[in-house]
């Protein structure tokens, strides 16, 4: 059987303050035709459907109308979907009974019978080939937040040194999940994993992905999906690449979300299964609907020359115009910099999303450095305010506080809104 698998739309992302539809559209499109060409039998999204946990109308509706034709053009396509750190689990299974009518598996939560094992029957969906046979399961863990895995049922069956440790919980959650798995299976059925999480040694978009969880915890090892798991799908990470084997890989986003991303190979991949085996995975390039352009970092010279330069296309709608972001170094602040820059764009069909400007580095006294808040993050800022009150670093028991606190700051993202 073939599976398409995919990652990390982050529909209705607004980019610099521009949407993206006519982008994600474009994507849904070239995916279904895809999934027609390549005749697959099962589509896996890895998590973060949408860019925010309260996404837009026209970002719900671009999701279900590509739902809505894939069934239409592929009756017997099978399509599992989990949410991932950006998305609402609650959101994401709210039209799930819905979904099932056309063949498609919303997954957003994990959760605990009263015996304090895992629900695992929520979490396995057979997937299928052109004649309806199960060929395959698929173990669809959403993103494990820290509440659903550590704390009260969840961590009824743990030992009591693991208890409200969260990746103790997210290991039983993998090992529980397993085991229903194999009792599940029939002899030659694979066992097909998807999973939204940062796995050791995956390379790390810094530019566009926020941390999953605070505090560095939101690693978890390879060795969590054992040989007899054929494929592993996974999503959260941007950049597409596989993880130590072939058999464990990141799809990738789709389309860059942030210029850093323009040179990463924006993919999908379909991979082949024969019985219970992995046979070949072939990654399949996404083109680009609209493309994205960086100029510099040079001198302003330079860079006002590399713009007028740029190739100009009269003929684009304006929602295809490319996007475009400018470096200029200085060596000291021009203030008509935006002007100059307009000028050698006007007339042509580009989208200035982003200028940035880079100054000399100039030493400063520490007590009178100024600080870039975005850059250096709560937990810096918390450690340097500290230091600075009180002449030495805090302690771990104090930023294990802080963590807890800056995790409770992360999960209310998920939450809905109150009236």
């Amino acid at each position: 059987m073939k599976l398409i698998h995919t990652a990390d739309w982050h529909l209705g992302q607004s980019f610099h303050g521009q949407e993206r539809h006519a982008e994600h559209r474009a994507f849904l499109t070239w995916l279904l035709d895809t999934l027609v060409a390549r005749q697959a039998d099962a589509l896996l999204v890895a998590g973060d459907l949408f860019d925010v946990v309260n996404p837009s109308l026209r970002a719900q509706e671009l999701l279900y109308d590509f739902i809505v034709s894939a069934h239409q053009r592929l009756p017997m396509l099978d399509i599992v979907l989990i949410a991932g750190n950006h998305d609402s689990g609650n959101r994401i299974e709210l039209p799930a009974a819905l979904m099932k009518r056309l063949r498609t598996h919303a997954l957003g939560r994990v959760s605990w019978l009263d015996d304090g094992t895992l629900d695992a029957e929520h979490l396995l969906v057979p997937l299928t080939d052109g004649d309806g046979v199960t060929c395959a399961w698929c173990l669809a863990l959403p993103f494990l937040r820290p509440a659903e895995v550590t704390g009260g049922a969840a961590d009824a069956a743990a030992p009591e040194n693991a208890r409200n440790d969260y990746v103790a919980g997210i290991e039983r959650v993998h090992q529980q999940l397993i085991a229903a798995a194999r009792d599940k299976r029939q002899p030659g059925q694979a066992l097909v994993a998807m999973s939204h999480a940062h796995l050791h040694g995956a390379a790390v978009s810094e530019a566009s992905e926020r941390p999953i969880v605070i505090g560095g915890e939101e690693s978890i090892p390879a060795s969590l999906f054992p040989t007899e798991i054929a494929y592993v799908a996974l999503g959260h990470l941007h950049r597409a690449q596989q993880v130590g084997e072939a058999r464990i890989r990141y799809s990738g986003s789709p389309l860059p979300l942030d210029f850093s991303e323009v040179d990463y190979p924006h993919q999908v991949v379909e991979v082949t299964l024969d019985g219970d085996s992995l046979t070949a995975s072939e990654a399949i390039r996404v083109p680009r609907p609209v493309a994205m352009l960086r100029i510099g970092p040079a001198p302003l010279e330079k860079v006002l020359a590399e713009l007028e330069a740029l190739e100009d296309d009269p003929a684009l709608a304006r929602e295809r115009w490319p996007w475009l972001e400018v470096r200029v170094e200085l060596e000291a602040p021009i203030p008509d910099l935006r002007a100059q820059v307009d000028a050698a764009l006007d007339g042509k069909s580009l989208r200035l999303l982003r200028l940035e400007r880079r100054l000399p580095r100039v030493a400063e006294q520490a007590d009178t450095a100024r600080v870039d808040l975005e850059s250096l993050g709560p937990r810096k800022l918390f450690e340097r305010t500290w230091q600075a009150r009180w002449g030495e670093p805090p302690g771990e028991a104090v930023m294990a506080d802080l963590d807890q606190l800056l995790q409770e700051v992360l999960d209310s993202d998920d939450e809905e809104p109150r009236p």
